[in-house]
């Protein structure tokens, strides 16, 4: 029924933006270069890689020893509008039709971060990654990571076709108010450490305060 679903609402929706990602396609293409899409591998259900897309909105732009600028230094005007409205999610349309993700579920993160997971971090693999889930619902960005996984997990126990309708819902007036897109002190989002990571931070910080 869920994949059903997916279906439904994905080759529609695809259909029916489809002037708009071209447009959009084509501005990218314009303003920052070779390379509309923004593709990399993360773990999807089971831990399962696959590819995932987006707009791109940063430009690629190095430091003197070849290392990738900070976010804050590579997004662009045209990248900040994109992520505010979620048009840079738009891509993902075509992942869900191809059953890599579905319309509802725990977002996608890096491939890197699978090893800092906990155990009960992890059952968010239990299900297929989304487009939106119940933690972009709940804050989005603006919350902890700690609160991000448990929503995520919240979900895998929770799931059906009623909480699916109520999150779509949900997304939609999220987007219209533009809530929680980036995490407060930083350009998109703070990087996962898991918890060991999280505390020698801490604990470096508390040392720097004395």
């Amino acid at each position: 029924m869920k994949r059903f679903l997916d279906l439904l609402i994905s080759i529609p929706a695809y259909l029916a933006l489809l002037p708009l990602i071209c447009c959009i396609g084509f501005f990218v293409r314009l303003m920052m270069g070779k390379g509309i899409f923004f593709k990399q591998l993360r773990p999807g259900l089971h831990g399962r890689p696959f590819t995932i897309y987006k707009f791109r909105t940063m430009k690629k732009v190095f430091d003197k020893n070849g290392n990738l600028l900070p976010d804050a230094e590579r997004l662009t005007r045209l990248g900040m509008f994109l992520r505010s409205t979620s048009l840079d999610e738009l891509p993902e349309i075509l992942n869900v039709i191809k059953g890599d993700m579905s319309i509802v579920g725990p977002r996608p993160l890096l491939a890197q971060s699978l090893d800092l997971y906990t155990p009960e971090q992890y059952r968010r693999h239990e299900v297929k990654p989304g487009i939106t889930g119940w933690a972009q619902v709940n804050g989005r960005n603006a919350i902890t990571w700690e609160q991000k996984f448990e929503y995520d997990v919240w979900y895998v126990d929770n799931q059906s076709l009623r909480l699916d309708l109520k999150i779509i819902a949900l997304t939609i007036w999220k987007i219209l108010k533009r809530e929680g897109i980036s995490q407060p002190g930083h350009a998109t989002a703070e990087e996962f450490m898991g918890l060991n990571g999280r505390k020698k931070a801490q604990k470096a910080q508390d040392g720097f305060k004395r």
